[in-house]
């Protein structure tokens, strides 16, 4: 039998984990949402551009000489700070992110593994138990789809 995960989460800790999640949504209640489209049409600072970025904005600010009124480079380095502080939060957030997206198909995968397991038994051992029409019941998960083949898990 196949068990990737035996999380169990307590009343307790799952209070703990929504006021956690609550206090964060507070405390990051200025970050940004924006459409697909939205941020196909933005610049992009890859790694190798953000070097480039980082003395640029340094020589300007060295300069203010050079620098038109309309180019806000005092912004533009808090946007930089704020990314630098920023950074570290979130790359903790996504890997912990990660972790409960692998572990949510960990757990589904053990559930349906048990399901198909327990369904491949009613098949052979509970015909002659009376669980017949149980199973057929069960089975119409697998019934045949429009197009032919059988329908996918989900």
């Amino acid at each position: 039998m196949q068990n990737l995960s035996s999380l169990r989460l307590t009343d307790k800790q799952l209070s703990a984990l929504d006021a956690a999640l609550t206090e964060l949504e507070a405390q990051l209640v200025g970050l940004v949402a924006m459409s697909a489209a939205q941020r196909k049409k933005l610049s992009r600072m890859g790694s190798k551009s953000e070097a480039f970025c980082r003395q640029t904005l340094h020589v300007l600010a060295q300069n203010p000489q050079v620098v038109p009124a309309t180019l806000s480079i005092a912004e533009a380095l808090s946007d930089l700070d704020t990314l630098d502080r920023l950074r570290p939060r979130l790359q903790r957030i996504l890997r912990l992110a990660e972790r409960a997206s692998d572990t949510d198909i960990a757990l589904r995968s053990d559930v349906m593994r048990c399901a198909l397991d327990g369904y491949a038994l009613l098949k052979v051992a509970g015909r002659n138990q009376g669980l017949e029409a149980l199973r057929r019941n069960l089975g119409s998960r697998f019934s045949k789809s429009s197009r032919g083949g059988r329908s996918s898990p989900s």
